[in-house]
């Protein structure tokens, strides 16, 4: 009983292999990582509190069924969470049959438009609209790519881990995307 009243003192892999064992530690992660999770989903569903909450649940209880087949490769766990939760929203839209486009925050879409060589830093509100909607035709795996890379800000070798692919893989597949826009960018001009 001691050590469950000394949880602060145990680092994350500690947590995790005693939460393999005993589901109050699973509790910890929960309480950890349930807010950063639940807006990732949130945003995804496009602003649903109601559906954002069942689809974070549903993440979570995947999490807890699955524990014992996590793997520490030295990257948050949270990671790990991601891939689930991306998985999960990704069956809910499946469900629903539904497109999904991804809610752009005005900041990170210069940030994509200057990666994609559109753009030095300013854009007119007439180009911010066109890069929206060329990134709302993506098809659901690069508009994936594109918001965890940008309006996630998650690193390319947290990306990595969410595909199970290498860090060269991610960026490489993310900037082929980009380079895919920017084509588009000036055939369309």
């Amino acid at each position: 009983m001691a050590a469950k009243r000394n949880i602060t003192q145990l680092s994350e892999s500690e947590v995790i292999v005693l939460a393999k064992k005993d589901q109050f530690y699973f509790g910890v992660l929960y309480n950890q990582y349930f807010e950063q999770i639940f807006r990732f989903v949130f945003k995804r569903l496009g602003g649903d509190e109601e559906i954002a909450g069942d689809v974070t649940q549903q993440t979570f209880i995947k999490a807890m069924a699955n524990l014992e087949k996590y793997e520490d490769r030295g990257l948050p766990f949270s990671s790990w969470l991601y891939r689930i939760a991306q998985n999960e929203v990704s069956m809910h839209f499946r469900k629903l049959k539904k497109n999904f486009s991804v809610p752009i925050d005005e900041n990170r879409i210069v940030e994509v438009a200057v990666e994609a060589s559109l753009s030095t830093e300013y854009m007119t509100a007439d180009q911010q609209e066109k890069l929206i909607e060329m990134l709302n035709e993506l098809d659901t795996d690069h508009l994936d790519l594109i918001e965890l890379r940008f309006f996630q800000e998650l690193s390319f070798k947290q990306i990595a881990d969410i595909y199970k692919i290498s860090e060269a893989n991610a960026k490489m597949r993310t900037y082929r995307i980009l380079e895919r826009i920017n084509k588009k960018w000036k055939n369309d001009e």
